[in-house]
């Protein structure tokens, strides 16, 4: 039987919805204090006030986003291709890339901070740190997976290892690797913010904080919120170039 209405499109908001009823009744219900857990309510509330404040502090941690996540693409297509090209160097780098995802980014941050100074570039690196691993596991995992057959057949026709790279191999390999963007996209603002606590004058990372050490937790909340909707509107941004790149994929 078909269905006259398609409730996928409906389950989250619905369930969004119902979360936040419930949220407010039991703050309601219970009375607990605005410091401990305050009501969706007073979180918009504080989002508004705060509005202004929050879009200063936005920008900077967005920038900051920007600019370590194209640094990272960049630097993980290279590296990426060249791992595939020569062998020999990609049993060189690969144990240095999983030694380098073990190091807390807490650890790592503050050494950034001392190294580079407490501007953007210690922020970028995080960022760019955190976005590298994702994106060039999963490309590389895309160029070394392709068919076979399709490799000898070029090979037989005498194109040579660069035309195979680039006629097979990178476009068989998209769909990994916009997975791997995608995944960079939703650890990039975590990224920023994390090496924002460490130290900075402006980002969400320093409201957090600020807000944590005044017990502003509806402030917050909010700001969490923000870094929600960041996070979303980069992946969402990626997913879009991705259906335009790719006409033929399956739909997640």
């Amino acid at each position: 039987m078909k269905k006259l209405i398609n409730t996928d499109n409906f389950s989250l908001p619905v369930s969004f919805a119902v979360l936040i009823i419930i949220w407010e009744s039991l703050v309601y219900i219970l009375k607990t204090p605005d410091y401990l857990i305050p009501a969706p309510s007073m979180v918009v509330k504080a989002l508004v006030d705060s509005f202004p404040i929050l879009m200063r502090h936005t920008a900077v941690t967005l920038l900051e986003v920007i600019l370590g996540f194209a640094a990272a693409l960049i630097l993980s297509v290279a590296v990426s291709l060249l791992m595939v090209r020569f062998r020999t160097l990609y049993k060189i780098l690969w144990p240095y890339m999983i030694i380098s995802q073990t190091i807390p980014l807490y650890i790592l941050a503050p050494l950034f901070m001392i190294w580079f100074g407490f501007g953007i570039l210690p922020k970028v690196l995080i960022v760019g740190l955190v976005c590298f691993f994702p994106i060039t596991v999963a490309f590389v995992q895309g160029l070394t997976s392709t068919e076979p057959e399709l490799d000898e057949l070029l090979q037989v026709m005498r194109a040579t290892p660069s035309q195979i790279m680039w006629k097979i191999r990178v476009p068989q390999a998209m769909p990994q690797f916009f997975s791997g963007l995608k995944i960079a996209a939703a650890y990039s603002v975590t990224g920023a913010v994390l090496s924002e606590w460490v130290g900075a004058q402006e980002g969400l990372g320093i409201f957090l904080t600020r807000s944590m050490k005044t017990f502003k937790t509806a402030a917050l909340f909010a700001d969490v919120m923000i870094i929600i909707v960041l996070s979303l509107a980069i992946f969402y941004a990626i997913s879009f170039i991705e259906k335009k790149v790719i006409r033929r994929r399956i739909p997640l």
